[in-house]
């Protein structure tokens, strides 16, 4: 164990959950298990140190100029990586170059904004519970937008769904914590990290705050004492301090949120509309988002997927909106003007985080200023439409503009070391040395050619070099020509390298005023950046203005586009959609046509519709339209549909198609009757509620049952608007016991023996499911196919049987639970013996004889 492995797993030992990036010279190494872990992830060679010998150590590396791009992988795949630097230099260190672990980058406290993806949050979390463990507290961070925010809640399911719904990179919890937290931060694809106890309590927590955020104590923020909340958001600063404590400079301040304030839509009902991914790839394309995502700028794009996850039930708010989005959708040629104006802006936001963060360049400032200057044309086309009054940004940070304008160069550097960050005319000094530098460069020309006149080389040439400074080089050819005055600095195989008395004094002074003006204007860039991350909470309020603008233009121009309209809201439970359609499903088609449908549906009438119809026939897509209307209406937007009138919903829910998680070992049937049971125990008279299929996976007098049921407990109980979506036709009988149940289906044409669906909801329940027809169009085999046409009809030929009916071992004789043939049906001559005889008193031997005769009666019969 050599002094460099020992450096090396005491720094591990600091870090045990962290891959280590342990610098040496040019790259940065991981050893042991790490290396064979991160090699794996990384798809990089694995290779070992001492090689040859008993013990080869695994070992792999990435260049640090590089690094950056390998860690972003790395916290990709939900990794967090600890960089330990070199921290005194190798050339004056006297043995073992001292290293540390100078920070930790984690998927939630990620070093570089332009890391991470760009159109969604990256969000860090901590979770605290009551000392009971009854009530909970969750703050919310982040890093890259400068979004800090907290909210309490009173149950673990209403907690779930919220951590379900923000799907934050990283969850930090307490050690004692972690067991009932992992599997809820698990299923929401975070990474857990687990911090000691004592961060969450609230003198820990109240230090926390108070020095971060420079209070007097936590209720100056809004934030109760003792509180979980409280104790939540002390323990994330912590937290994030000892990862990065430099990330911390980007929060200015709390909010305070409340999940009651939105309607709530669970994570299965945001999987099951996909709101966020496809069903079927997972991805973003396919999804509602994508298909509204039409903004100008990546916050707005941020703002839609927030807006989308937390629909409003404020009536007032929704209408503040709606009302701008109608502005917007009626004034073609302004909204057009700001769009326009919008493609300008950068993401002031995280732009913001860099200069917090004090790694943001010149080009970054210069993005921040082109941002800053887009937004008066926002604001001069905005002030036109009167409803966007409210929207506008109170401080449009103008001062920080001229503070831009009036320092930075029009087109920096990527490096803030190598000068041209600063504009000509601002800084009379710089100026100065910028004259004396370009001068400078000047007269050395100027010498190269007066050395060839007066020697004669014509190949003669003044370069410079890093190491020597100008030098005269001269080939080997015309060394016969070179004079006394020249002194040999070096010989290479080709030339020699001279220097004169005043090539050495000319370098002195254009080399001297070369690296004063590099050291002005990186002291002139850094306080230029110091002084506009001073401004970062302004200019986070400022990002989130125009984000919403934003969105609030672009629904604008979807609507437009779509031909969507405004819907009706109003404190009722009506329902009323005429030409729904369902957005993603519509922008699919090519050739086809998308066929809307009209549905109504309310508390006092029509609380639950039955909707029977084949598979294949649009069901889903019926419901999926009902929900996505309600879920935009309430966001604000315009809906796809010919009119439509919606009474604000609480919760909405819906439990469509089949899947299982068997990882948990639930199948299934038992995922569907896990959903419903969350349903059922949530929904309030507000809610609405689109069920598809429920009992399906048992047997068909189960499923019925459990189906018949959960349909009387929406109408009997909850009392709540609902679509039940079933093959069970027996539930159409429901509508005739309760006059709020109505039933309809998916009308079909036959042609044949093909069927032709035509889309359309009407009223009345389907006749049959055509099952086999839907076979034969997903491409079973004809025989397949022809076969269960035969035992279909059989079976109907039949009738239904009920759970008293069994086959008889001695024909279709139907024997009741006593054993004894029913009155209407033949008795049978083996059957009447067998009744007479009492097995108790048989000996084997006359067992045998009776099977024997039992069976010549059959025989002969036969």
């Amino acid at each position: 164990m050599t002094p460099m492995f020992v450096q090396y797993l005491a720094l591990k030992d600091e870090n045990p959950d962290a891959l280590l990036f342990f610098r040496m010279g040019d790259f940065y190494e991981m050893f042991f298990e790490d290396a064979i872990e991160g090699a794996s992830a990384l798809e990089l060679t694995l290779t070992a140190r001492n090689k040859g010998g008993e013990n080869p150590i695994p070992m792999c590396g990435v260049p640090h100029h590089a690094a950056a791009r390998y860690i972003e992988r790395l916290t990709a795949q939900g990794y967090k990586v600890a960089i330990a630097e070199q921290i005194e230099d190798p050339a004056t260190a006297k043995g073992l170059v001292a290293r540390a672990v100078v920070q930790v980058v984690t998927p939630g406290v990620v070093l570089d904004p332009r890391t991470i993806e760009a159109t969604r949050n990256n969000f860090v979390v901590a979770i605290c519970q009551s000392e009971d463990g009854a009530s909970f507290g969750l703050a919310v961070v982040d890093i890259s937008t400068g979004q800090a925010k907290v909210a309490a809640f009173d149950t673990f399911d209403v907690l779930n769904d919220e951590i379900a719904r923000l799907e934050p990179s990283e969850a930090v919890v307490g050690t004692n914590s972690r067991e009932r937290f992992q599997s809820v931060i698990h299923d929401a694809g975070s990474t857990l990290s687990v911090i000691e106890d004592e961060a969450f309590s609230n003198e820990e927590a109240s230090r926390e705050i108070k020095t971060h955020f420079a209070v007097a104590s936590p209720a100056s923020l809004g934030l109760a004492d003792a509180a979980p909340t409280t104790g939540a958001m002390g323990a994330l600063i912590r937290y994030i301090r000892d990862t990065n404590a430099q990330a911390l400079s980007n929060l200015h301040t709390v909010s305070i949120y409340s999940t009651y304030d939105h309607l709530v839509v669970d994570e299965t009902t945001r999987r099951n509309l996909e709101l966020f991914r496809s069903l079927s790839t997972q991805k973003r394309k396919g999804s509602l988002l994508h298909i509204l995502d039409k903004c100008a700028t990546v916050g707005g794009s941020r703002k839609l997927r927030e807006w989308l996850g937390a629909p409003l039930i404020s009536r007032t708010k929704i209408e503040d909106r709606a009302s701008a989005v109608e502005a917007a959708f009626h004034d073609e040629v302004h909204s057009e003007e700001v769009r326009g104006a919008l493609r300008e802006v950068a993401d002031i936001a995280r732009l913001t985080a860099r200069v917090a963060q004090r790694t943001a360049n010149g080009r970054d400032l210069v993005a921040l200023k082109r941002s800053l200057r887009a937004i008066p044309d926002v604001m001069s086309s905005l002030s036109n439409l009167s409803a966007f009054a409210s929207w506008m940004p109170s401080d449009p940070c103008t001062d920080i503009l001229d503070g831009l304008d009036f320092w930075l160069a029009s087109d920096p550097p990527a490096s803030i070391s190598e000068g041209g960050l600063i504009r000509q005319g601002a800084h009379e000094e710089l100026d100065e040395l910028l004259a004396l530098s370009v001068n400078g460069l000047g007269l050395i020309s100027a010498l190269e050619e007066a050395e060839r006149q007066a020697t004669e080389i014509t190949s003669l040439k003044v370069r410079r070099n890093k190491v020597f400074g100008y030098y005269i080089e001269v080939t080997r050819a015309n060394l016969h020509r070179v004079p006394d005055r020249y002194v040999r600095k070096q010989t290479l195989s080709n030339c020699e390298r001279y220097i004169t008395p005043d090539l050495k004094e000319l370098e002195e002074s254009v080399l001297g005023a070369d690296e004063r003006r590099k050291a002005l204007e990186m002291s002139l860039f850094t306080d230029l950046r110091e002084r506009v991350a001073s401004q970062g909470e302004r200019l986070i309020t400022l990002a989130d203005t125009v984000a919403t603008l934003d969105l609030l233009t672009s629904l604008g121009t979807i609507a437009r586009r779509e031909h969507w309209v405004r819907p009706t809201l109003d404190d009722g439970t009506a329902l009323d959609i005429v030409g729904g359609r369902h957005p993603v499903v519509e922008a699919s088609l090519v050739e086809d046509r998308f066929v809307p449908n009209d549905v109504q549906l309310d508390t006092k009438t029509r609380r639950l519709i039955v909707l029977t119809g084949p598979n294949m026939s649009g069901k889903s897509t019926i419901m999926r339209t009902i929900a996505i209307v309600a879920l935009l209406a309430q966001m604000g937007s315009f809906v796809p549909a010919t009119r439509a009138h919606i009474g604000v919903v609480d919760r909405l829910f819906t439990r469509v198609g089949a899947s299982d998680n068997l990882a948990s070992g639930q199948s299934t049937f038992m995922v569907e009757m896990a959903e419903t049971s969350s349903i059922l125990r949530s929904a309030t008279g507000r809610s609405l509620v689109l069920l598809d299929e429920i009992g399906r996976g048992t047997s068909t007098y189960d499923g019925l049952s459990i189906a018949w049921s959960v349909a009387e407990h929406l109408v009997d109980r909850i009392g709540c608007r609902a679509i039940f979506a079933t093959h069970y036709h027996e539930l159409c009988e429901l509508a005739q016991s309760r006059p709020t149940v109505v039933n309809q289906s998916v009308a079909v044409k036959e042609w044949g023996e093909q069927i032709i669906f035509l889309r359309r909801l009407v009223d009345g329940g389907a006749s049959r499911s055509y099952g086999v027809q839907c076979a034969r169009l997903a491409g079973l085999p004809t025989s397949v196919t022809d076969r269960a046409t035969e035992i279909l009809g059989e079976l109907e030929r039949r009738g239904p049987r009920n759970d008293a009916q069994q086959l008889s071992l001695f024909g279709d004789v139907r024997v009741e639970s006593s054993g004894r043939a029913e009155p209407d049906a033949p008795p049978h001559s083996a059957l009447l013996r067998i009744a007479e005889i009492n097995p108790d008193t048989l000996t084997p031997m006359q067992a045998l004889t009776l099977v024997a005769e039992l069976k010549r009666m059959m025989t002969d019969d036969a």
